[in-house]
């Protein structure tokens, strides 16, 4: 396919889940073939909803969404694996990709691995593996069917920075079309040659040519330029309505002076550009610690022991972690070594290997949202954790997280991956834990929020284990004690 023809092309296309919202307004791009373009916009704006349409597994309300020729081939890279797919072998797994048979399908498969750096028995089941080894696999299932147009969903999410470097040298190198949504800046800075821009409050497409950070740089000074040239018509008008103010009482001629003034000023307010309202950030918050009994001692949580991953091998290793109230751990290791194995149990309270105080609240931010029920309203997943009915604070608390009233009304597997997250971190400031876990808590936040929230995690006076593969993040947070998996002796 020639790289000067049109591959993907949006014609006027509307669309809305719900009668009278919309995420789409008759937007329209085009997408050449073998260009890398990021697809960007705010959480819920509807990033997610343009990849569906391309597939097809949603169609527009209006409009037309189209691929040259018709036979070009979609596959999609997906955030989170399908619930429907935990319980697959690897093998049957990567099978689900093709409509038929395929006989050399594990050569395929180890080819594509190869691709993402990464190795695992075929007969695995998915639901053993890693957020990390998931999502390599999740990258490996779109890759193996050798798309004309590749679509990557936050492709970044649970991967260690030697994965996200090989997946940008794998993407540069990339011969067909991809479009990508990403919150990661450098990963996507480093690839795209144009950017999508959604816009949450217009509902229109804007398309730009660059790189992700100079195409950021350019929407910036262009709010400043719309800014400023709307200032002077705001000023042009107050005056021409004044000086039509001063005509009218004269009488005569000159009230068709005043006629003609206030003619000026409409025409005025009509020239004035709609500034872009940029993405709306989350407000800072504080996250209360629980309120512990007077004979509680301090100790919220004893490591005595952790099951690490070798060569695929299940062994158990000792651990001597006493977790006081106030300190801040994060457990370490590479991808697939047992990390989030680690957390879920200690959050579930289900682990031999760590004792945790029977009084402890636990907040616990799950890397896939498996911890939030999908048909559960967002309402109802804040008001059950609360101590009180106080609707008053659930709302404004909520609106902090800009999770507005109709966010709210929704049932939680509508809203999206960011957007749940968010709402995990406005339960914890109603809930009040003692103890907080945080597996991957960068996932799917627009990178905006990410200060906001490393600064509430850095000042959260409760105890706090971290697992995180974004070290700018863990950065920002203090951190007392590093329980690194990979290093704990044979």
């Amino acid at each position: 396919m020639s790289n000067d023809s049109v591959v993907l092309r949006f014609s006027d296309v509307t669309f809305g889940y719900e009668e009278g919202k919309k995420l789409l307004d008759e937007a329209n791009f085009s997408v050449r073939a073998g260009s890398r373009i990021t697809l960007m916009g705010q959480n819920g704006a509807g990033k997610s909803s343009i990849f569906k349409l391309i597939t097809g597994e949603l169609s527009p309300n209006d409009g037309r969404v189209s691929r040259t020729p018709p036979s070009a081939s979609v596959a999609i890279g997906r955030q989170v694996m399908p619930a429907a797919a935990l319980d697959l072998t690897v093998r049957d797994y990567f099978a689900t990709a093709f409509s038929e048979v395929q006989y050399k399908l594990d050569k395929m498969i180890q080819a594509v691995f190869d691709i993402v750096h990464l190795s695992l028995p075929l007969d695995r089941v998915i639901r053993q593996l890693s957020g990390g080894q998931q999502a390599r696999l999740l990258l490996a299932h779109a890759l193996i069917q050798n798309p004309d147009i590749l679509l990557l969903d936050e492709p970044t999410n649970n991967l260690d920075q030697y994965g996200i470097d090989h997946l940008t040298e794998f993407l540069v190198m990339y011969e067909k079309t991809c479009l990508v949504i990403s919150h990661d800046a450098d990963f996507l800075n480093a690839f795209s040659d144009g950017v999508l821009y959604l816009d949450v409050h217009t509902q229109k497409v804007e398309q730009y040519a660059g790189n992700y950070i100079d195409v950021v740089e350019e929407i910036a000074q262009r709010v400043e330029r719309e800014n400023l040239q709307n200032a002077r018509m705001q000023r042009q008008i107050r005056e021409k309505r004044a000086q039509a103010e001063v005509f009218a009482h004269k009488g005569g001629k000159l009230r068709g002076v005043a006629k003609r003034m206030r003619e000026a000023a409409e025409t005025a307010e009509e020239n004035i550009v709609r500034v872009r309202q940029e993405d709306k950030t989350i407000r800072s918050f504080t996250i209360p610690c629980q309120e512990f009994s007077p004979h509680f001692g301090g100790t919220i949580l004893q490591l005595h022991a952790a099951t690490v991953i070798r060569d695929g091998q299940a062994i158990e290793k000792k651990l001597d972690v006493t977790i006081r109230k106030g300190a801040h751990v994060v457990i370490a290791g590479p991808n697939g070594i047992g990390k989030s194995t680690l957390v879920a149990k200690i959050a579930a309270g289900s682990s031999a290997q760590a004792t945790v105080a029977p009084e402890a609240i636990i907040g616990y931010y799950q890397q896939d949202f498996g911890n939030l029920e999908g048909d559960q309203i967002a309402f109802d997943a804040l008001r059950e954790i609360m101590a009180g009915e106080d609707e008053h604070l659930l709302r404004s608390t909520a609106a902090g997280f800009l999770l507005d009233g109709r966010l709210l009304a929704r049932p939680i597997r509508a809203l999206s991956e960011g957007q749940k997250g968010l709402l995990l971190f406005c339960r914890f400031v109603l809930q009040k834990p003692g103890l907080l876990i945080l597996d991957e808590p960068t996932n799917h936040i627009n990178f905006r929020h990410l200060p906001i929230l490393a600064k509430a995690l850095d000042e959260y006076r409760g105890a706090l284990i971290m697992v995180s593969h974004i070290p700018d993040f863990v950065s920002q947070v203090r951190v007392d004690t590093v329980v690194d998996l990979g290093r704990v002796p044979k």
